[in-house]
């Protein structure tokens, strides 16, 4: 019997796979910053941080790790 994976870690777990650029989902950077997933989408557009898009999603997308880091770094 097949466990369940979330769509977005799914997708996350592929995406880190082949690329050089670490990521994250919008809920796990959430959880990092104390921020629920619509507060993490809020904060996301409000800074300016980089989305990076999920093909054939409109409104999924990841987060960089290192945006995420840099943050808590200055917490």
């Amino acid at each position: 019997m097949s466990t369940f994976q979330d769509w977005n870690l799914k997708v996350k777990k592929t995406f880190n796979a082949t690329s050089n650029e670490e990521v994250l989902t919008v809920t796990e950077a959430g959880c990092l910053l104390g921020l629920t997933k619509d507060q993490m989408k809020v904060y996301v557009d409000k800074n300016k941080l980089t989305k990076v898009p999920i093909m054939r999603s409109t409104h999924r997308y990841l987060v960089l790790q290192k945006e995420i880091d840099d943050i808590l770094k200055t917490l």
